[in-house]
């Protein structure tokens, strides 16, 4: 793998999605781990990135450290453990193709689901539901974190409505998913995905990760964020139907 240009073509642009995520163009990543997919074993692929997941969240849970709302946080988090140990079971239990199957289901539906948001699209959650709902959408938001790192449209889908202040909603999203991604780390070391080829690939990709941090945040004041993501969530919907067609 670490010899291998086809690994690298994929997992650069993976990496690099990863970096304008976390500086400033918050979505683009959940095409990383499909893209990596394409080129590795899709459990391989998101060993690969959990570590740079976890580099990179030291960040925002520092800057946000004092502004994040603990009712979301006691609501979703046992749910979203429950999520991974169901996604932990699933990468176990059933054959690559079928892992490989589901990460491209989930990326058509995330990207149907973002395409739909972004054209002025609604899925209703009511800002108000108790915190069970808040427990059952933690559920599905750790069960794709653990698949896909996509956990995002549960957990936004539960917390957005709550109309919480900006410095509050993204601070409590960067202490719920360094939890979670932390939370992962035993189901990959039980699946023996922390193997040395993998973390001396999480080296490799790590400096990439780190400048296109600091390119996302150059960026995201000059370009024009509408057509960016359109176009990231459009190429998700090919990148899933060839993972699908490869499963199957």
């Amino acid at each position: 793998m670490l010899s291998d240009p086809y690994f690298y073509a994929a997992a650069i642009p993976a990496v690099i999605l990863f970096g304008l995520s976390k500086g400033g163009f918050v979505g683009v990543s959940a095409l990383s781990l499909p893209l990596l997919a394409l080129a590795i074993s899709p459990v391989s692929a998101a060993a690969i990135l959990l570590p740079i997941l976890i580099i990179q969240d030291v960040v925002g849970v520092w800057a946000f450290r004092h502004s994040w709302d603990g009712p979301v946080l006691r609501a979703m988090l046992p749910g979203a453990a429950l999520g991974i140990l169901a996604g932990y079971w699933l990468a176990a239990a059933v054959s690559t193709d079928a892992v490989l199957g589901a990460v491209g289901v989930l990326s058509i539906l995330f990207a149907v689901q973002r395409l739909w948001v972004e054209r002025g699209g609604r899925l209703a959650a009511a800002s108000d539901s108790p915190a069970w709902v808040g427990a059952l959408f933690g559920v599905g938001a750790g069960f794709t974190s653990q698949i896909a790192h996509a956990g995002g449209p549960p957990y936004q889908m539960w917390v957005m409505p709550k109309r919480l202040e900006r410095d509050v909603f993204v601070g409590t999203t960067a202490i719920f998913f360094a939890a979670v991604n932390w939370l992962k780390v035993p189901a990959y070391l039980a699946l023996g995905q922390f193997t040395r080829e993998n973390l001396l690939a999480t080296a490799i990709l790590i400096p990439v990760a780190i400048l296109s941090t600091f390119a996302g945040v150059r960026l995201v004041r000059t370009v024009a964020p509408d057509r960016f993501y359109t176009s990231i969530y459009a190429l998700m919907i090919p990148v899933g139907a060839k993972l699908i067609w490869d499963a199957l």
